[in-house]
């Protein structure tokens, strides 16, 4: 793994096997690490965070290795799972002290992580919100407006005569 530094001892075995097969792909691409936030919407920081084992991955930048390393679908498909397990098995950070205990945000760890729900421009359009004017109502001013001008051109040249 050459550069990399070793993940913790304490790491559960389906963290390390993600992260080293992570640490694999990413190397497979020849990217820096700015280079690979700058094609997939995640910073150089956050792939420090992933391919160090301090934070697991959202599965959106999973997939955007993937994609950027030319994976065929099925081998991403096999990524997928492997983060499924990985994130199960993540170790989680300490639960916040209770706010009648004297911390200040009370509450408890959550029992999962959560995607990032930060995604790339590319697929974020797929969710953008649905335009106010529909294509009907849009042909339907425009009908209206088209027989309010024909009715103006008809009635001005009448005038004329």
């Amino acid at each position: 793994m050459g550069a990399w530094q070793p993940l913790p001892d304490d790491l559960p075995s389906e963290v390390r096997h993600f992260v080293e097969q992570l640490r694999l792909l990413k190397d497979r691409t020849g990217l820096s690490l700015v280079a690979l936030g700058a094609r997939t919407a995640y910073s150089k920081s956050s792939w420090q965070r992933y391919l160090n084992a301090t934070q697991p991955p959202p599965r959106q930048a999973v997939a955007a290795l993937c994609r950027v390393a030319g994976l065929a679908d099925i081998e991403a498909e096999r990524f997928a799972v492997r983060w499924e397990v990985a994130v199960h098995a993540w170790p989680r950070p300490p639960a916040p002290a209770p706010a009648h205990a004297g911390g200040p945000t009370g509450g408890a760890a959550p029992d999962a992580y959560e995607d990032d729900p930060t995604l790339p421009w590319w697929d974020a359009r797929d969710n953008a919100p649905e335009p106010r004017w529909s294509p009907t109502r849009l042909l339907t001013v425009a009908g209206v407006i088209a027989v309010a001008l024909l009715l103006s051109v008809l009635i001005g040249a009448l005038a004329l005569t």
